[in-house]
């Protein structure tokens, strides 16, 4: 892997597992429900420069970062909530480049974006503590991907999310000396 690769994918490209336990979907929940605190602890302290930092060359910086998160994670929640209540609804894909590119991702103070993470993420988790085995095989399709996602493989793209975009955040800070 190159280093501007491994600095794009830091734990690695989202790797679809052969099968999710009940056990799996736990520790799934919990990096969902402590997803939140954790992003927190590690950008708290960080300055306006340094949140206006890419985490590579080309690259988003620490805000837009944050600002994605919320987007995406809304984004998220909604898909999931739709695969419950419809049958294999059709989701409306974004441009999340050009989301992060406006300018309440750009110029804003993160405090916003956080508290839309903390709110999602709490509801998220108590929806997702709910489900059933069987509510978990709904699905959705993704018409970019021509793909149907069911709602345990879909949890698990959006734990490697959390993964993927704190490990963004960490490895610069650890580069930067932060």
């Amino acid at each position: 892997m190159s280093n501007l690769d491994q600095k794009r994918f830091p734990i690695g490209e989202y790797q679809q597992p052969e099968s999710i336990c009940d056990i799996k979907l736990d520790e799934y929940i919990k990096v969902i429900k402590n997803f939140p605190e954790k992003l927190k602890n590690s950008i708290e302290n960080l300055s306006d420069d340094q949140l206006d930092t890419p985490y590579r060359e080309g690259g988003w910086t620490v805000r837009q970062l944050v600002n994605h998160i919320a987007d995406s994670h809304i984004n998220s929640f909604i898909r999931l909530k739709l695969a419950l209540t419809e049958d294999n609804p059709t989701i409306r894909p974004y441009d999340e480049a050009k989301w992060a590119e406006l300018q309440d991702s750009v110029n804003m103070p993160i405090k916003p974006a956080m508290r839309m993470i903390k709110g999602t993420h709490q509801r998220w988790t108590a929806l997702l503590k709910t489900l059933t085995n069987k509510q978990f095989e709904r699905t959705f399709h993704h018409p970019e991907q021509n793909q149907n996602y069911d709602l345990r493989n879909y949890l698990a793209l959006y734990v490697w999310h959390c993964n993927h975009h704190f490990a963004h955040i960490e490895n610069l800070k650890k580069e930067k000396g932060w």
